[in-house]
């Protein structure tokens, strides 16, 4: 954003006055709504219109006019217009992020899920705010390379955007970028390439492929463990481990190829304290973890209750939990979907904790939660509108909403994580 404004056709003077969820600040134009990306609340940049829906105008900044006192020079050459769109903020003071992230979570509860005073309290920082990322998946591009979904400036489009093929990332673990750079394969047939490293350094390469006669052609001597996932999601060990461990407080958690788990690891640790926090259990109530997972949020529970129930829906995952919660008696595993399984428990539950996907809770899902009569939910979200309006469903159910604590997960992106608490009557 250099460029005179007056060589631009079409641009004009535009005031940013908030940040929107999607990673775009806002401004109001002859009426319309017009969302920047690159910009930040209070900047007043030239503007140029690149795609209208109804009275909401896309647009790109071609000058920046007035600077916020926040605004950083960005670390990864391939950040930025049309180039990779994985990070959306490294243009942000740390800081400022924090901030605008509870902003946008607030602004979602009270426009999605009409919680105009919702107590939404300060975001917990990440540990780290670089190279924090123990895992991550690029999708194929032609020509055998991999790279993200490239930055648009509509970023409502339905289209597959392009991809960016990237040659550093500053928000990866480092040894992963390094692996990325030693991999030279036959990637024919790949669909997706992911790359994850373990607490104890131990790295692993996943492929995506649509049949196990697409794996690639592999070197004996590649450093890493390979796994390939089948179109069902099925994992197949190719070389090496078939899982990762990571290490999370005094807890040790295998972690099947294909089966999910956070990325950042240094901030894990925080979002198991503050989840049992919230949930709170007595020695004698049995606790219900939904989408459980690896087991992750189980093993800091279990200690405290009478009787935890986990509930999975991807086998690989629900093997890992079996595996990660072997040393409590009083554990329970059971495969299947929430909407599955919670109908037919017999047992009377006090607590549920529901680490939905970001699609967030179906209506059997929520239906279910509601004839079960639990007493208190702790839902860990990871996107905001997703999360106001499971709220406001629940809260019609009878729920009363407490306090909502963002966590980052993401720095450098717009990405929103959140724990909500809610008790029943």
């Amino acid at each position: 954003m250099t460029t005179d404004p007056d060589t631009h056709t079409g641009a004009f003077e535009l005031e940013l006055i908030a940040m929107a969820h999607g990673g775009s600040a806002l401004g109001r134009w002859q009426g319309r709504t017009v969302f920047v990306p690159y910009t930040i609340p209070g900047e007043i940049v030239a503007a140029r219109p690149v795609a209208e829906r109804g009275r909401v105008v896309f647009a790109e900044g071609v000058q920046l006019l007035d600077a916020s006192a926040d605004r950083v020079y960005p670390r990864c050459p391939h950040f930025g217009p049309g180039r990779c769109g994985r990070c959306q903020w490294q243009h942000i003071d740390y800081a400022a992020q924090l901030l605008l992230k509870q902003d946008v979570l607030a602004d979602q509860l009270a426009r999605v899920g009409d919680f105009d005073e919702a107590d939404v309290r300060p975001v917990i920082a990440s540990p780290q705010q670089w190279a924090y990322n123990h895992h991550m998946t690029l999708e194929a591009a032609p020509g055998g390379q991999f790279g993200f979904p490239a930055a648009q400036a509509l970023p409502t489009s339905d289209d597959t955007p392009p991809l960016a093929v990237i040659e550093e990332c500053h928000i990866l673990h480092p040894a992963l970028l390094d692996l990325y750079y030693t991999l030279d394969l036959d990637f024919s047939g790949v669909r997706r390439l992911r790359l994850q490293i373990g607490s104890g350094g131990d790295p692993m390469i996943i492929f995506t492929v649509a049949s196990e006669d697409d794996a690639p052609e592999l070197l004996m001597d590649l450093p890493a463990s390979v796994n390939l996932i089948l179109p069902d999601n099925e994992p197949i060990n190719l070389v090496g481990d078939s899982h990762t461990r990571y290490t999370i407080g005094e807890r040790s958690f295998r972690v099947t190829a294909g089966s999910d788990f956070r990325a950042n690891v240094s901030q894990l640790e925080h979002l198991a304290a503050l989840v049992l926090e919230l949930a709170a259990p007595a020695s004698g109530d049995a606790v219900l973890d939904l989408y459980g997972g690896v087991g992750f949020f189980g093993a800091f529970l279990a200690p405290h209750c009478a009787l935890l129930t986990v509930v999975e829906s991807y086998p690989p995952a629900a093997t890992d939990a079996d595996s990660n919660l072997e040393d409590f008696d009083h554990v329970d595993i059971i495969e299947g979907s929430v909407e599955d399984i919670l109908p037919e428990l017999d047992e009377a539950y006090d607590i549920a904790v529901l680490d939905p996907p970001a699609a967030g809770l179906s209506r059997d899902a929520l239906d279910a939660l509601d004839a079960a009569s639990i007493r208190r939910l702790v839902y860990v979200s990871s996107d905001p509108a997703t999360l106001a309006r499971d709220l406001k469903r629940l809260v019609a159910k009878g729920y009363r909403l407490g306090a909502i604590h963002p966590i980052d997960l993401n720095p450098q992106t717009y990405y929103i994580d959140a724990v909500a608490v809610l008790e029943r009557g």
